[in-house]
C-alpha cells in the first residue's frame, strides 16, 4: 500500500502491509536474547542502525531497545552531534541492554594519494581510540568517492592492509564494503577482491543488500569463507529512476516494503555459513518523518519477516 506522508513523495510504510502484521509488538518491550517476538531460540541478533530512526541519539536508543533489538550500529554523525563522550554512549547502551555491534562509516580510506596517508592514518586512530572506549570492535569501511582516489587495486589492497594493521593494534576489525556508487570500487565482489588480497584477519566484508540488488547483481558467496562475512545490512528499496546514490539516500526501506529480491539474497547469506547479526541500514525521508518508536518496532518486523520466508517452502524463481 502505497501512501504520501510529504507533497510530491510515495513512500512504502509497512505498518500498512498486512503481511507485517503477525510481527509487530502490540506493545514496546524489553531488549533480551529470548524475547517473545525471536522466531526461535537460536535466531540471529536482530540490530538497526542509529539513523534509521529520528531523534537524538539517546532518543533512537531507547527506541530502539524498546522495540526489541539486540544491538545496534552506531552512525558516527548520530554520536558527534550528541557531543558526549564515548564512554557515556557505553553506558548508555549496556542500561539499556544494547551491544554496539559497529560503529559506521570511515570514508575514503582505500587508493588515497601518498601525501594523503597521514591524515588518513590519523583519523583511522583517532576512530578507533573513540571505538575502544565505547566498547565498540567492529568498524565499517566504505569504498573511495573521491575523483583523486588511485584506480589501482594494488594502491587499495596496500592502503586496506595498512588499515587493518591499525585495527589489530586495538584488538579490533574492519569491514570493507562497496558502495553502489564508488569510484573505482562499487560491486561486493570488488571489495572481495581487495579483501582476499590483503589476507589479515583483522580485515572482511561487510555486504549490503542496497548496495549489491540496486546494481542488478545477485549475491554469490562461493569462494568467500563465511568467517570473512564480518556484517551484514539488510535494506529493500521501491524501484526509482534515479541515480544510485540518491536512491539509496533518500528511498531505501525495510525488508518486504519495496521490490528488491531481499528474500534470495538472505537466503544466500544463511546458506554460505554466516553467522553475524542481522542489521536494518535504511535511508528513508518517510521513516525520519515518523516517531522513533515506531520506526523501530516496524524494522524489528521486517527483520522478523525476513526470517519468516526463510523458514517457509522455497519455490524456485519465487523472491
Amino acid at each position: 500500500m502505497l501512501i504520501t506522508p510529504c507533497s510530491g513523495r510515495e513512500f512504502f510504510i509497512p505498518l500498512c502491509i498486512p503481511r507485517y502484521t503477525s510481527f509487530l509488538p502490540s506493545a514496546p518491550f524489553a531488549s533480551t536474547l529470548n524475547s517473545l517476538y525471536r522466531l526461535k531460540e537460536d535466531a540471529v541478533l536482530r540490530s538497526i542502525a542509529t539513523l534509521c530512526v529520528a531523534g537524538t541519539l539517546p532518543e533512537k536508543l531507547r527506541a530502539i531497545a524498546q522495540a526489541g533489538f539486540d544491538g545496534v550500529e552506531i552512525f558516527e554523525p548520530d554520536f558527534t552531534e550528541w557531543g558526549e563522550s564515548p564512554a557515556r554512549l557505553a553506558t548508555l547502551c549496556r542500561e539499556l541492554g544494547l551491544t554496539i555491534f559497529l560503529y559506521q562509516p570511515l570514508r575514503n580510506v582505500d587508493g588515497v594519494p601518498a601525501e594523503a596517508w597521514p591524515q588518513t592514518r590519523e583519523r583511522a586512530y583517532r576512530t578507533f581510540e573513540t571505538m575502544r572506549e565505547m566498547g565498540c570492535r567492529s568498524l565499517l569501511a566504505c569504498s573511495n568517492l573521491e575523483a583523486d582516489s588511485s584506480a589501482d587495486p594494488a594502491r587499495q589492497t596496500e592502503d586496506l592492509a595498512r588499515l587493518a594493521e591499525i585495527a589489530a593494534e586495538f584488538d579490533a576489525r574492519v569491514g570493507y564494503e562497496a558502495l553502489a556508487w564508488g569510484r573505482h570500487v562499487n560491486r561486493y565482489t570488488q571489495a572481495w577482491e581487495r579483501v582476499n588480497a590483503v589476507d589479515h584477519p583483522a580485515l572482511g566484508l561487510v555486504l549490503d543488500s542496497f548496495h549489491v540488488l540496486a546494481r542488478g547483481d545477485t549475491l554469490a558467496l562461493k569462494g568467500i569463507a563465511p568467517e570473512k562475512i564480518f556484517f551484514t545490512q539488510f535494506a529493500d528499496a521501491p524501484r526509482k529512476n534515479l541515480p544510485l546514490e540518491a536512491w539509496s539516500r533518500h528511498f531505501r526501506a525495510y525488508p518486504g516494503e519495496g521490490s528488491l529480491p531481499v528474500v534470495d539474497f538472505a537466503r544466500t547469506l544463511m546458506a554460505s555459513g554466516y553467522q553475524g547479526p542481522w542489521s536494518l541500514e535504511v535511508f528513508s525521508d518517510a521513516w525520519q518523518q515518523a516517531p522513533a518508536e515506531e520506526s523501530a518496532r516496524a524494522g524489528l518486523a521486517s527483520l522478523n519477516w525476513l526470517a519468516a520466508q526463510l523458514e517457509a517452502p522455497h519455490r524456485e524463481g519465487e523472491a
